[in-house]
C-alpha cells in the first residue's frame, strides 16, 4: 500500500512538472493561428486572447499589427524558436480572438498583453512589435515597464495625422473610416470599422512620455515606410536607451522582405548589453 501510494506520488509530480515545462511543440508555419498542440485561449479582461506558443528558452512577445493576426510572424517563428520560448497572440477583435465590445484602444490591447503574462506566469520577456504592434510594445514598456526588458518595434507612429503618416496613407484611412460607417449593420464590417477607427483616431502619445520608457529599445522602419522616416527617428531619439535602424529600399514590412536581416539583428539586439555611445565613442 505504501508503495503503491509512494508510485502515485511521483506520477503525479511528474505529471505536474511536465505541465508547467516549457512548451517543445515544433514549430510549424503551415500551422500558425491554428496549432492545436500549442493554441489555447485565455478569458482576460473581458475578451477571449487566442495566443500560441512554441520553443524554450527566453521568453520573446510577438504582437501584429491593425488587422492582422500572429501568422503574419510566420519568416519569424522558425528562427527564434531555435533559442526562445516564443508567444504569438491575436489581439482583441483580430484573429481568431474575440471581443464583442463596442470600444478599442492601443490602451486596452496593451493591458491585455500584461494580462496574458500574468496568466502565463511570465515575470518578464523581450517584445517584438510590427505596427500596431510597435505602439502596443511602446505602450506596454510605458504602462508596465517590469514586464519588459527590450522591445523592438518596426514601423510603429504616436499620433495619427500627415506628419507621422505618409499623406497618402493617412488620407486613406480617413476615406476607409467614413466609409465604413455606413456599413456597420453587418457584424464583420463594424469590427473592420472598430479597428479603422482605431488607427484613425489614434495612438495619442506624446514624444516627453517616450523619455520613460525604461528599457533598451530597437526602433526600426523602412526608408519608404507609411511611416515616415522622420517620425521612427523621433521615436529613437526620445527613448534614453534606443538604437535606430532604418532600412534601405524597404516599405512598411520590414521583416517579410528583410526576413533573415530582421531575425538576426533583433536576436542580437536581445542577446547583446546595451551600449550607451556619447562622447569619445561616438567615434567609434
Amino acid at each position: 500500500m505504501k508503495l503503491n501510494l509512494l508510485i502515485l506520488v511521483c506520477w503525479l509530480a511528474c505529471a505536474h512538472a511536465y505541465a508547467q515545462a516549457p512548451s517543445r511543440v515544433k514549430p510549424d508555419t503551415a500551422l500558425l493561428g491554428r496549432n492545436p498542440k500549442a493554441g489555447h485561449f485565455a478569458d482576460l479582461r473581458g475578451v477571449k486572447l487566442y495566443y500560441e506558443v512554441y520553443g524554450v528558452g527566453s521568453p520573446v512577445l510577438f504582437i501584429h499589427g491593425n488587422g492582422g493576426s500572429m501568422h503574419d510572424f510566420r519568416h519569424q517563428l522558425g528562427a527564434f524558436a531555435k533559442s526562445y520560448k516564443v508567444i504569438l497572440v491575436d489581439s482583441r477583435a483580430q484573429g481568431k480572438s474575440k471581443d464583442a465590445g463596442d470600444s478599442l484602444s492601443y490602451e486596452m490591447m496593451a493591458d491585455d498583453l500584461h494580462a496574458l503574462l500574468e496568466h502565463l506566469k511570465i515575470d518578464s520577456c523581450n517584445v517584438v512589435g510590427w505596427s500596431d504592434g510597435g505602439i502596443n510594445a511602446l505602450l506596454l514598456a510605458l504602462r508596465h515597464p517590469e514586464k519588459v526588458r527590450k522591445l523592438a518595434a518596426t514601423g510603429a507612429n504616436l499620433w495619427p495625422d500627415s506628419t507621422a503618416l505618409d499623406p497618402w496613407i493617412y488620407k486613406k484611412i480617413l476615406e476607409w473610416d467614413a466609409d465604413l460607417s455606413t456599413q456597420i449593420s453587418d457584424p464583420v464590417k463594424r469590427n473592420q470599422k472598430k479597428l479603422m477607427h482605431l488607427m484613425a483616431v489614434q495612438p495619442n502619445i506624446t514624444l516627453d512620455q517616450l523619455h520613460a520608457v525604461q528599457c533598451p529599445s530597437l526602433i526600426i522602419g523602412g526608408d519608404h515606410d507609411v511611416i515616415l522616416p522622420g517620425h521612427t527617428v523621433q521615436i529613437a531619439r526620445a527613448i534614453p536607451k534606443s538604437y535606430l535602424w532604418i532600412l534601405p529600399n524597404s516599405g512598411h514590412s520590414t521583416l517579410v522582405h528583410y526576413a533573415a536581416e530582421f531575425n538576426r539583428m533583433t536576436m542580437a539586439f536581445f542577446e547583446k548589453p546595451f551600449r550607451a555611445i556619447r562622447e569619445e565613442k561616438m567615434f567609434e
